[in-house]
């Protein structure tokens, strides 16, 4: 599925393409593309301001997650990662097997 951010960019481009054309487009009686043109131009306007804030409304998460393994490589040092990955190799992972009871 689409982020919101693109298809408010989609949303952008179809209203700044609809504008172009009513641009050149030849007057329409009773002021007609005038108003079109207004209520365009505060769709667009919309638009913007709806971008900025998605853009400034990222997710905690998510700017948790572009630092990646800095903070924990600074905080714990290449051993740390060594000792990961020589307990990956030994211990398969998972759940450790039930004893029986014999």
């Amino acid at each position: 599925m689409p982020s919101n951010q693109t298809e408010l960019r989609t949303l952008k481009n179809l209203l700044t393409q609809t504008d172009r054309i009513l641009a050149t487009a030849p007057e329409l009686p009773e002021n007609r593309t005038g108003a079109c043109r207004e209520l365009l131009s505060a769709a667009l306007a919309l638009s913007d301001d709806l971008l900025k804030e998605s853009k400034a409304a990222t997710p905690p998460a998510a700017l948790l997650g572009r630092k990646g393994g800095s903070t924990t490589a600074r905080l714990h040092g290449t051993e740390h990662y060594r000792q990961m990955a020589a307990k990956r190799k030994t211990f398969g992972g998972g759940r450790p097997r039930k004893e029986s009871k014999e």
